[in-house]
């Protein structure tokens, strides 16, 4: 609701796109790029059985875009974002600093809290675009590697099944995703009750972030493609 009023401190909402965007960029990028040589490895070691090494990039560029470029860049964001945003907004809750913000009818939900959100779902899909075309390009070297299947070939079979659905879906996931690791985060830490639970409520933050980004992952799939799955 604070959001849609536009009670958004645009300052504090950069200083963690910093963050979120260039602070995970890195790891990002890393892990994307050989998701994406492994998950072609593999799907074209069994697609060549069948001779289909012709439909490699298209196979690939589906199952990529749709799950893993969304998953494992969150997974990255939430192991390390969310639990910052546990530790740093737990360890103001023990020193009472949140109380020190009431006192100065600072609203705690505005200051700590929405920046975070609004800084998690702005970043998440540009760093799920970089990460799924760098993906794409590792999955296409390790196919010409590994496979001799020529670049052309696999690019033109990515363009030929990739639609813009599956794109749209890749950043609706990606904002979703966003919204749930700063909130995630954010939660744990306003419920931190001593020092010895800051450390609980970080790991907390990431495990109730992974487990909830699956059962969403799953939602949505159902939503945006089991009816097409059906028709064809």
């Amino acid at each position: 609701m604070r959001i849609l009023r536009g009670r958004v401190q645009r300052h504090r909402v950069m200083e963690h796109m910093v963050s979120a965007g260039p602070g995970s960029l890195t790891p990002v990028l890393m892990t994307n790029l050989f998701a994406g040589m492994i998950f072609s490895i593999q799907t074209a070691r069994e697609m060549a059985r069948f001779g289909a090494t012709h439909a490699l990039g298209g196979a690939f560029a589906l199952g990529f875009c749709r799950e893993l470029a969304p998953i494992l860049t969150a997974a990255i964001l939430a192991g390390q974002v969310g639990s910052a945003f546990a530790a740093e907004i737990g360890s103001m809750k023990i020193t009472e600093q949140i109380d020190a913000l009431k006192v100065l009818r600072t609203d705690p939900i505005e200051y700590l809290v929405v920046p975070r959100v609004v800084a998690c779902c702005v970043m998440l899909p540009v760093l799920t675009m970089m990460g799924l075309v760098l993906g794409v390009g590792g999955g296409l070297f390790a196919a010409h590697l590994f496979y001799n299947v020529q670049s052309s070939i696999f690019l033109d079979s990515v363009q030929g099944l990739l639609e813009p659905i599956d794109l749209i879906a890749v950043l609706l996931k990606a904002v979703i995703f966003g919204a749930m690791i700063a909130l995630a985060g954010c939660t744990w830490g306003l419920t931190t009750t001593c020092s010895k639970g800051l450390g609980r409520s970080a790991t907390s933050a990431v495990v109730t972030t992974w487990v909830g980004l699956f059962v969403v992952d799953f939602f949505i799939t159902v939503l945006l493609f089991h009816g097409v799955t059906v028709m064809y």
